[in-house]
């Protein structure tokens, strides 16, 4: 912070020294110090033309919406009476299919929910659980097959020694 402040001074007694000299010495300066670069001249450069289009395509758009509404609402006036009833129609039957699929996935995520609850209380097995118990069967097993192997070698070695 301090340094920041000393910073701000530095430049201050610099622009007050270049004052001295000139008006035209403190203009150089500021425009040096202030010169965009080539990135920025490019973003603009690029940016401007396609906003300015952008902003014409947005008032056309604009435009032609009210000159539309302006050219349909005699004949929204005249054909009312089968227009709102549709209207109203089309809108249940959306909120219809809304409704079912937000139930839908409500269902589903609860359902999720409680399943996680219960492998979370240890009431069900889940698949690390059962992985890992079938893992200690398996080697359980092959611990108890090397045993017998190992007997077996003892029980030929030792007739075969001794004969």
């Amino acid at each position: 912070m301090a340094e920041h402040r000393h910073d701000q001074e530095q430049r201050f007694q610099q622009q007050q020294q270049q004052h001295r000299g000139g008006p035209t010495d403190l203009t150089k300066s500021l425009l040096h110090e202030k010169r965009p670069s080539k990135s920025q001249v490019l973003a603009v450069v690029t940016l401007l033309p396609a906003g300015g289009l952008l902003l014409l395509l947005s008032g056309l758009t604009l435009a032609g919406t009210l000159v539309g509404l302006a050219l349909t609402t005699p004949i929204f006036v005249i054909c009312s009476p089968v227009i709102v009833p549709a209207a109203l129609t089309l809108a249940l039957a959306v909120a219809g299919f809304l409704a079912s699929g937000a139930f839908g996935v409500t269902a589903l995520s609860s359902f999720s929910w409680a399943v996680n609850c219960v492998r979370r209380s240890g009431m069900l097995p889940g698949p690390l659980d059962q992985a890992a118990r079938r893992v200690q069967e398996a080697t359980g097993q092959i611990g108890q097959k090397a045993r017998e192997v190992g007997q077996r070698a003892q029980e030929v070695g030792g007739t075969g020694g001794r004969s």
